[in-house]
């Protein structure tokens, strides 16, 4: 008998609690053929099952047909990941290294897996780490030094990814400066000494500056390069359990100042991404395209690779204003939850909702990366720190009670049908024909030459698609309610 495999052909291991779903005709299932198919449906009957199939050798059009353009192109795809924090390493450790290693080759390995391509992880702490910190909290040059968190968890796992996939992009993203650096605010100037909310003191600007290259070749020290940051995560948020707040005047005199600065003296490529925050800029109408303000300066736009965004407020059509506005700045999608509060857990309507809105909905308004918030998080949503979010969910949960049994969320499976088949450096090319209500999709070429296109298919009725890239053409049949992805060559 053939059996179904996850992707490139690993079986969900006795670590993981859904396996693929095994057809009951499974001697009709081809191993190998022209064109490459992931599909997952929103009752598991499908769970990330792959099978090939080849090329029709009918020459007739469907009226279901989709056409890719390849001459028609729009950006460039930087890849597909989740944040990997203090709370997703500590769960990770938790497992025997054998469970460890096969949930992270299925994660991460281009050949053996779904092949995630970008990481987003904290400088410093986050809501979503074992302790409040940074790695300068005493002042003073010699003091800075990367902590427990750091040089225990957050590295070590990185380095068993970047074992898997070397290619992997990683990002990083502040949580809070140093609280000796913040104030009250910009008028009185005096100390904040918390966590949570207050500024960062203008006087503090290099020092600050400094810090984020001290962070980036710490890291560099331990075989990590760090391809991107933002100057800080949530700006607008006050509320968080770590956090600082900073308008777009202020983050744009830092980058200007000194951000920018500091990396150039440094000899450092590392790219800024202005934002990071809402679509919504939190209704805080003077912050409104909070990125543009930041890039009429032109000495602070000459560092900015671009703006990165969450969907926690508003609309992600703001992505494609931005877009309009300043098409020359690139833009990424770094954070999105799930949780109690938006039934999480429900598969049935996460997924679907999810590859809308997040997956093909930033894609399709010019968003170059998506990526979810934490890989993994346990049966009791943590660990997490107080103040933080006590009702979230990770992209999977593992058991606590043996560290062992996963259940895969929404954001695992969006995520996985996009990294499946669409490869870092791909190009995002015009995908027209066939339309319906429900049925959503996007094409790409890849830097191989072999094409992609994501599919879902939000109706009640099998959709029968016709798929064509001008020379090759196959049909498939997308099951009610599901995702399918395809790749060939």
């Amino acid at each position: 008998m053939v059996l179904p495999f996850l992707l490139a052909g690993v079986l969900a291991t006795t670590a993981c609690t859904q396996d693929s779903f095994t057809p009951s005709d499974s001697t009709n299932i081809k191993t190998d053929g022209d064109v490459k198919i992931v599909l997952t449906s929103n009752n598991r009957v499908y769970d990330l099952f792959t099978q090939y199939q080849d090329f029709s050798d009918k020459q007739n059009m469907s009226p279901n047909t989709i056409t890719l353009d390849p001459t028609t192109t729009f950006q460039t795809m930087d890849g597909f990941g989740a944040a990997i924090t203090g709370s997703t390493c500590y769960n990770l450790l938790k497992m025997n290294k054998q469970d460890r290693e096969q949930f992270l080759t299925e994660t991460f390995s281009q050949t053996e897996g779904i092949g995630m391509s970008y990481i987003r992880i904290a400088i410093g702490c986050s809501d979503f780490s074992l302790s409040e910190y940074t790695c300068w909290d005493t002042p003073g040059e010699g003091n800075f030094a990367l902590q427990d968190e750091e040089l225990n968890y957050i590295i070590p796992i990185l380095k068993e990814i970047l074992a898997i996939n070397p290619d992997v992009q990683i990002i990083g993203s502040p949580w809070t400066s140093p609280k000796w650096m913040k104030v009250n605010n910009l008028t009185d100037l005096q100390p904040h000494d918390s966590w949570t909310d207050g500024q960062l003191n203008p006087k503090f600007y290099q020092d600050y500056g400094s810090y984020f290259v001290k962070w980036l070749q710490a890291f560099a020290e331990q075989g990590i390069h760090v391809m991107a940051i933002t100057p800080q995560n949530e700006p607008l948020n006050r509320g968080n359990s770590a956090s600082l707040y900073m308008s777009w005047q202020e983050q744009q005199a830092f980058i200007a100042q000194a951000l920018g600065p500091k990396l150039r003296q440094a000899g450092l490529d590392t790219k800024i991404y202005a934002f990071d925050h809402n679509y919504n800029y939190d209704d805080i109408d003077s912050q409104n395209d909070y990125p543009i303000n930041i890039y009429n300066n032109a000495q602070a736009a000459q560092y900015l690779a671009g703006a990165a965004y969450h969907n926690y407020g508003g609309d992600r059509a703001e992505l494609l204003d931005i877009h309009q506005q300043r098409p020359d700045k690139e833009i990424i999608f770094t954070e999105t939850s799930i949780g109690t509060w938006n039934d999480g857990q429900n598969l049935s309507t996460r997924l679907m909702e999810d590859m809308q809105e997040v997956a093909l909905g930033t894609i399709n308004n010019w968003s170059r990366a998506v990526i979810v918030w934490n890989l993994m998080l346990d049966s009791d949503r943590g660990p997490n720190r107080a103040g933080g979010c006590q009702t979230c969910y990770g992209a999977v949960d593992i058991n606590s009670d043996d560290y062992k049994s996963i259940t895969r969320n929404s954001h695992y499976y969006i995520i996985g049908h996009l990294s499946a088949v669409v490869k870092p450096g791909a190009t995002r090319i015009a995908a027209t024909g066939y339309a319906a209500d429900g049925l959503t999709y996007t094409a790409f070429q890849n830097l191989d030459g072999s094409y992609a296109l994501v599919a879902l298919n939000n109706t009640n009725e099998v959709q029968k698609l016709t798929v064509s890239d001008g020379t090759h053409h196959f049909s498939y049949d997308v099951p009610v309610k599901s995702v399918a992805s395809y790749q060939w060559k």
